[in-house]
C-alpha cells in the first residue's frame, strides 16, 4: 500500500537519553494509546517504513514470535508507521495467515507525523514519506534509555533489541554496566573508583580485578 505524501514540517528534535519520553496520544491497531498509560511498564517503541514491505514484514513476525519474552521482561512492544489503521490491520492480518503469528501488541497509525516529528523519526535523505528504522527503550519510570536507529536497507536484529533491555534492567538493578557483547549470565562490570582510597582498596578487593579502574563480577 502507498504511503502518504509528508508535507514538509519543522526541523526535528531528537530526544535524548535519560530524558522524558514525549507522551503522545494516538490511533492504533488496539484502539486510541497515549504512552503515559504506559508509565510503570517498559516500552520498546519501534517504527518501521511502511506497511507491506518485505523487510518489515520479517521484523513484524520476529516481534511477534518474541513477543512472550519481552512481556517477561515488563516490555509493552508498540510499533509505528505513518500509515493508515486500515492498513495497519489489513497487513497484520496478512502476516498472520501467511506466516502463522498473530502480532498481539498495537501499531500505531500515524497519519499526520505527528509523533514521527516528535521522535525524529522522519530523516529526509532517506526517505521524504516514511519513518526510518528505530527503536526507542524506555523505562518504567518514562525515561528514555536507549535509541537504535537502522537504514531503509537493514532489518533489526531482535536479540540484540532484548539484550538492550536486559542490560539496562540489569544495571539499574545491580549498580553495574555491561561490557561489550554482554549477555544475561556473563559478569558485569563494576563502577570505576572516584578516589585514590578507593582504587587501592579495590586493587585488594574479591573482584576479578584487571586493574584499579577495570573490575568484573559474576552476579548471583
Amino acid at each position: 500500500m502507498s504511503t502518504p505524501a509528508v508535507a514538509p514540517g519543522p526541523a526535528q528534535s531528537l530526544p535524548r537519553i535519560n530524558e522524558d519520553a514525549p507522551d503522545f496520544e494516538a490511533k492504533s491497531t488496539h484502539g486510541p494509546l497515549k504512552l503515559s498509560d504506559f508509565k510503570g511498564k517498559w516500552v520498546v517503541l519501534f517504527s518501521h517504513p511502511a506497511d507491506f514491505t518485505p523487510v518489515c514484514t520479517t521484523e513484524f513476525v520476529e516481534f511477534a514470535r518474541r513477543s512472550e519474552e519481552f512481556k517477561k521482561r515488563d516490555a509493552q512492544l508498540i510499533g509505528l508507521s505513518v500509515d493508515s489503521v486500515t492498513a495497519h490491520i489489513a497487513w497484520v492480518r496478512n502476516i498472520e495467515q501467511h506466516f502463522g503469528v498473530k502480532i498481539d501488541f498495537p501499531v500505531i497509525a500515524d497519519l499526520d507525523t505527528k509523533v514521527a516529528q516528535t521522535y525524529g523519526l522522519i530523516h529526509p535523505s532517506a526517505s521524504e514519506t516514511a519513518t526510518v528504522r528505530a527503536v526507542f527503550v524506555i523505562d518504567d519510570k518514562g525515561k528514555i534509555r536507549a535509541l537504535i536507529y537502522y537504514p531503509m536497507s537493514l532489518g533489526r536484529n531482535i536479540d540484540e533489541v532484548l539484550r538492550v533491555l536486559d542490560g539496562l534492567q540489569t544495571a539499574d538493578g545491580n549498580a553495574c554496566a555491561t561490557p561489550a557483547n554482554w549477555v544475561p549470565g556473563e559478569p558485569v562490570i563494576l563502577p570505576p573508583p572516584q578516589t585514590i582510597a578507593d582504587a587501592e582498596q579495590r586493587m585488594q578487593s574479591e573482584y576479578d580485578v584487571t586493574d584499579w579502574y577495570f573490575s568484573k563480577r559474576t552476579l548471583k
